[in-house]
């Protein structure tokens, strides 16, 4: 109680007036929190995903999703000053499982063109010894 005998505390501050709410007053302290990038941790796992599954192929696909999120979450990040961090994480990730998607395709197809004559064995046996004679490996 204060010195007039009302319930209101002495360090309560008054209502603020904002030009949003038409002259109407709310309470201090309720106006927008702080800003967020909700861009940012999408990007990042979507990069991490692509780059722990890029070995079969699947993070490509993840990893452009997760590059195109990282892109528009750094644009973000400018403008709120939130999630900076995290959007680097997902463009650097994203880029790798890119790399590394595109590098196991490559591989992928210099091994299938140069095994070709190895794709009807009678047993895996015949199969493995095709490869080795095709590949030079003895």
């Amino acid at each position: 109680m204060n010195a007039q005998g009302t319930g209101t505390p002495l360090n309560r501050t008054a209502p603020e007036r904002t030009p949003l709410t038409g002259g109407r007053t709310a309470p201090a302290g309720t106006g927008p929190g702080p800003a967020r990038n909700g861009l940012a941790p999408a990007a990042m796992t979507l990069g991490i995903a692509g780059l722990l599954t890029s070995v079969v192929l699947v993070g490509g696909p993840l990893a452009v999703c997760g590059l195109i999120l990282g892109i528009a979450a750094l644009m973000t990040a400018r403008r709120t000053g939130t999630g900076r961090g995290k959007a680097l994480t997902a463009l650097v990730t994203s880029a790798l499982a890119i790399v590394v998607s595109g590098l196991i395709a490559v591989l992928l197809a210099w091994y299938a063109n140069h095994t070709q004559a190895c794709y009807q064995p009678d047993g895996l046996r015949q199969y493995t010894q095709c490869v080795r004679a095709h590949l030079g490996a003895n």
